[in-house]
């Protein structure tokens, strides 16, 4: 570990499309906290959203995919520096109903996506975490793998709200960040997976990891809520956000099939109740990561089973390069997961 200086570099978010990077004051640490030194962190679609859409708080730093070592430790925080981490930055109350019913991502502390402020995020040298929310990396996973934990969490998370049968035939809409993370996870339970995805460098994304690809175009849509289409599949894991891609998704559903929402968008969607009715589907959410989440992610990719060359671009960007690859990304000039190595 270096020595810690006073002050660190940070992108910091100051209006729709614009960042700067700035030198600004450590991260204070409360008693439980511990300061960690970023080694990576992923760029995730939330981020695009925040920057590029403007639903960000101006003057924040951004960045909640990452890993590190620990560099030093409040008081109260029981972990040691030097530590390899990863984690999230809040901590479930453990009282409230959904804590109690073992759904800690609902907490009704949680922080509301999108409005409150993340001031010590991860697109930084330092941040500053609850111990309590701190994973150990395991022997033998990378740092820059270990930053893959959070999106892979939010993806296994996905596949457990969907209730997955293991080898059964999925259909996922989106092959971003979150989409691959879902098609990694899905092929590594022996799934035959479609892929419904427009840019062509996502495409080849999915083909690389072991999916079909078809085209919005090509998708059957029943003339009558209560039929199913030919090539109808038992789940639908929505992960682009697009209107477009939910409504179609429900009608590649066969009866009593499920689809889950992973994907975020402002243009909501209209969904065929009809269809849901008459086939008895099952339309979900899923949001955040099982109690155990990150490290089962950490342990996934222990495991040697995940691409990882595949999932994740081979050249980290550093704080300067970040805005520049959001474009890229929101284009889809990039489709693996972009790491930034502050």
């Amino acid at each position: 570990m270096t020595a810690i200086p006073a002050t660190m570099p940070a992108a910091v978010y100051r209006r729709p499309g614009e960042m700067e990077i700035a030198d600004v004051p450590l991260p204070a640490l409360g008693p439980r906290d511990a300061l960690v030194e970023v080694a990576y962190c992923g760029l995730c679609g939330t981020d695009l959203h925040m920057v590029l859409d403007g639903w960000g708080t101006p003057d924040t730093v951004f960045g909640h995919e990452w890993s590190g070592l620990v560099a030093s430790a409040g008081i109260e925080a029981r972990i040691d520096a030097g530590t390899p981490v990863v984690g999230r930055g809040w901590v479930e109350c453990g009282r409230c109903p959904r804590c109690r019913a073992g759904q800690p991502g609902l907490c009704a502390q949680r922080p509301l996506a999108g409005v409150d402020d993340e001031h010590s995020g991860a697109f930084a040298r330092y941040l500053a975490v609850d111990y309590r929310n701190l994973t150990a990396v395991p022997d033998g996973v990378g740092l820059r793998e270990a930053a893959y934990a959070e999106p892979l969490a939010v993806a296994m998370h996905a596949v457990t709200r969907g209730s997955f049968v293991p080898g059964g035939r999925a259909m996922v809409f989106g092959c971003g960040p979150i989409g691959a993370a879902v098609v990694a996870v899905l092929i590594a339970q022996g799934a035959d997976v479609t892929v419904v995805e427009p840019q062509p460098r996502r495409q080849e994304l999915a083909r690389r990891l072991g999916a079909a690809v078809r085209a919005a175009d090509e998708l059957e849509t029943p003339g009558h809520p209560g039929q199913v289409a030919a090539g109808a599949v038992g789940w639908v894991f929505e992960t682009s956000g697009a209107r477009q891609a939910a409504q179609a998704g429900l009608t590649q559903l066969a009866a009593g099939g499920t689809m889950v929402i992973v994907g975020i968008g402002m243009d909501y969607p209209r969904l065929d109740t009809s269809r849901m009715i008459l086939n008895e589907l099952v339309v979900t959410g899923a949001y955040e990561y099982d109690p155990d989440g990150l490290g089962a992610a950490l342990d996934l990719i222990a495991s040697g089973v995940l691409p990882m060359g595949v999932l994740l671009e081979p050249d980290p960007v550093g704080l300067d390069g970040i805005l520049d690859v959001m474009g890229r990304l929101r284009s889809g000039e990039v489709a693996g997961k972009v790491l930034v190595k502050p």
